[in-house]
């Protein structure tokens, strides 16, 4: 079984952000760091090929610039095979649409039985990427998946929803997104570490691919027209009572105002 899991390059989740004023992108030219939320997949990847035997294989996809490839190397260092990084200078700019129509393109010509994401990215945090993907690839798309096994070539999983779960059944191929709540991501052990060193990370680009539409700039569906600071916040309101009662029918005063009850 081929197992394909998805990861992104982020900002440094401890750094502080800031915008290109000139390209309304937000700068990427510091440290990198692989998505927290990627490392759950990685791990569901990881647990699923040692459930499923030796056969199986778990391959890391990415598109990010050349200089990222150290970053992937910590997915390979917790156990996944090898990497397929798509790094071509017409992938900057690509929005949330582009970068799903990309992927899918990678990931197709490496061919797959299950693709495994994170739930979102600490950067642009849409969530949108797994089911836009799954919708290029033309599989199942599951996501907010908590509990996830495979039998045979049938997938079953436990949704999160905001009463409970979901049980779920769906044949392969498809693709998933994952929560926090489905495992604990192991640490790279320093075998992994000098492991990942000799694994393979093959470039490829978008001429290899051939796709029928742009991305980058000039594809994507969606423009950031301006940006303004967030106003800086007041100070609170103090409010004296003499007893609970009083205090509680203030507290409600001020939930009827702002329209929250």
């Amino acid at each position: 079984m081929k197992i394909v899991v998805t990861v992104k390059l982020v900002p440094d989740t401890t750094a502080d952000k800031r915008i290109d004023p000139a390209t309304k992108r937000l700068v990427r030219t510091g440290e990198t760091v692989l998505n927290p939320f990627d490392e759950y997949a990685i791990e569901a990847a990881l647990q699923l090929k040692e459930k499923l035997g030796a056969e199986t294989t778990v391959t890391v996809v990415t598109m990010a610039p050349e200089r990222g490839k150290e970053v992937v190397r910590k997915a390979l260092a917790m156990g996944a095979d090898d990497a397929l990084m798509l790094s071509d200078p017409g992938c900057e700019g690509s929005d949330v649409m582009g970068t799903a129509y990309a992927l899918a393109g990678a990931i197709a010509k490496n061919g797959f039985d299950l693709v495994v994401c994170g739930t979102q990215s600490t950067d642009a945090i849409t969530g949108e990427l797994p089911g836009a993907l799954a919708e290029f690839l033309g599989v199942p798309g599951l996501t907010y998946v908590r509990k996830l096994e495979i039998d045979g070539t049938t997938l079953r999983a436990e949704r999160e929803t905001d009463s409970g779960f979901l049980k779920v059944t769906t044949g392969l191929p498809a693709v998933v997104s994952v929560t926090k709540s489905i495992n604990e991501p192991r640490y790279p052990s320093l075998k992994g570490i000098m492991g990942a060193k000799k694994k393979t990370i093959a470039p490829l680009t978008l001429a290899e691919l051939a796709l029928e539409h742009p991305i980058g700039s000039g594809g994507a569906k969606t423009e950031l027209v301006a940006l303004t600071d967030p106003p800086a916040r007041g100070k609170g309101k103090v409010v004296e009572v003499s007893s609970g009662a009083e205090g509680a029918k203030v507290i409600m005063d001020f939930l009827h105002a702002k329209k929250l009850i």
